[in-house]
């Protein structure tokens, strides 16, 4: 059974550790035969404040509707004065459009966190506030959180990650995802 997953996270810098970070585990759940759609830096860089003054009615119309179908779902926030990007922030914010779906939010969907930042402090209160935000949109996180300290020359040119923890964590958040992910689109087949 193929699953879709959809992948979120970067930011505004067009190579940032954080969006290549949710490559490499993007990478892993393909490879474990999932179908993954990818929304990184720039989309949501383009995406107006939700519901402000510059929002309209097609934005961010391609990822609600991509969450919608998924199975489950990978976000990746780098630590920013203690907490997740306004950036990412922003675009969870849209799910908001999901609220009146019979799977509401994230309802029935596992969802791998990835939290990125120079420091141990930052990534693990980013990894905590991505948690509440997936439990606030009743999603079901993998147990595997990866918190990836960040440095120049943590991945290669290519995007390969050059560090065996951080690889390892971000393999792992993918692997447990697929699994995840695959178990909910059995039990809603079965439905």
């Amino acid at each position: 059974m193929s699953i879709n997953i959809v992948a979120i996270g970067g930011t505004v810098s067009p190579i940032s550790a954080t969006e290549q970070a949710l490559c490499v585990a993007a990478a892993r759940a393909k490879a474990k035969g999932a179908h993954v759609d990818v929304f990184g830096g720039s989309y949501l860089g383009a995406l107006p404040h939700y519901r402000g003054p510059l929002h309209g009615p097609d934005d961010g119309a391609r990822l609600v509707a991509a969450v919608r179908a998924a199975d489950g779902i990978l976000i990746a926030a780098p630590g920013y004065h203690g907490t997740i990007s306004g950036l990412v922030k922003n675009a969870l914010d849209y799910l908001e459009d999901l609220a009146g779906d019979a799977r509401p939010y994230l309802d029935g969907r596992a969802v791998g966190l990835i939290a990125t930042a120079y420091g141990d402090q930052a990534t693990m209160s980013t990894m905590q506030t991505l948690r509440s935000i997936v439990h606030a949109l009743r999603g079901w996180p993998t147990p595997m959180g990866a918190t990836v300290r960040t440095y120049r020359g943590l991945f290669s040119p290519d995007g390969e990650c050059l560090e065996d923890r951080a690889r390892f964590q971000l393999e792992l958040v993918a692997d447990q995802l697929v699994s995840g992910a695959s178990s909910f689109a059995a039990a809603r087949k079965v439905a």
